[in-house]
């Protein structure tokens, strides 16, 4: 099970697995196209056997780079990339509203034997730069079963406002368009994976052309089954939010509302802000904390619950 770490400085951070040297992801800090929202990311991930569960630029969206953390409207400006969803305009190029997220330092980054720890601080700007907002991030990866064919993926972040007055975290369908909650943590699925089977702890498995419809439930965890192309076989990403997440909306504390498509393309986001804005207040801080369960082979329901009850926070 030993991992092991590689830093380009000012670049990424690599993190490999066995003796074969699996590279499982890059966590890429090194910015990019400004129009793309500049952010860190991880691309590309992989299984423990080395099928690739992330995109990186499609040609559809240039701005989804594997799994990062977003936010597609913030106080009126947009953090996500590309164009920006105007209600009654459609998705408007506004770059004058496209801002970024942006590495500061490294508190810690190491790997021993089933272990590894990128723990990292940023600030988040609107397209002037001014400081809007500090981030604590740690990502660990932990729980490398070869057994199972499966790694873990925890990623935690703390977002504290060090504007004046609220940041107000929307999305697109808070600002008027249907089933577009995208915002948070979001993850771009290959090409290959579109028409994916997708599930939660409340539905039954679905494909595609199901009319079993997860996009803006809540539930603890989501998964998606998806074929490689290039291999033989699937793979199976489980996202789940810790149960110490909560929520800021006028509604109270409730899970998060999934985002998740698998067609046109396979992507998955536990939104922040699906049917209502979140608010944060100056000072105050975001804390989430999510797990991503990274497995060879099509799980099923059952043996994706049998696994999170193994696992602990």
């Amino acid at each position: 099970m030993t991992l092991s770490l590689t830093h380009v400085h000012g670049d990424r951070v690599t993190v490999a697995h066995g003796t074969a040297g699996t590279e499982l992801f890059s966590y890429v800090y090194r910015p990019e196209a400004d129009w793309e929202a500049p952010k860190p990311y991880l691309h590309p991930v992989r299984t423990l056997s080395g099928g690739l569960v992330t995109d990186y630029r499609p040609n559809d969206h240039r701005w989804h780079k594997g799994l990062q953390l977003t936010a597609s409207h913030l106080s009126g400006q947009n953090l996500w990339g590309g164009n920006t969803y105007v209600h009654g305009e459609g998705y408007l190029a506004l770059p004058e509203r496209v801002g970024s997220m942006a590495h500061v330092a490294f508190e810690e980054v190491g790997a021993e034997e089933d272990r590894a720890v990128i723990a990292e601080r940023l600030t988040w700007h609107p397209h002037g730069g001014e400081l809007w907002a500090e981030e604590e991030r740690r990502i660990e990866v932990r729980d490398v079963d070869p057994d199972t064919g499966s790694w873990t993926l925890t990623w935690t972040s703390a977002v504290t406002n060090r504007r004046a007055e609220p940041l107000r975290f929307g999305s697109p369908t808070t600002h008027g368009r249907p089933a577009a909650g995208y915002t948070g943590l979001f993850w771009r699925g290959p090409r290959a994976f579109r028409g994916g089977r997708v599930f939660t702890a409340e539905t039954a498995e679905s494909d595609a052309s199901s009319d079993v419809d997860p996009m803006g439930s809540q539930a603890p965890w989501l998964a998606y089954v998806g074929e490689h192309d290039g291999r033989d076989g699937h793979a199976t990403l489980v996202f789940e939010h810790a149960p110490s997440n909560d929520h800021l909306g006028e509604k109270g504390t409730h899970p998060a509302h999934w985002f998740v498509r698998s067609d046109p393309f396979a992507a998955v986001a536990p939104s922040w802000a699906f049917h209502e804005e979140l608010v944060l207040p100056p000072g105050e801080t975001l804390a989430r904390a999510y797990r991503v369960v990274v497995a060879d082979g099509a799980w099923d329901r059952a043996r994706v619950a049998a696994h999170l009850a193994g696992l602990a926070w």
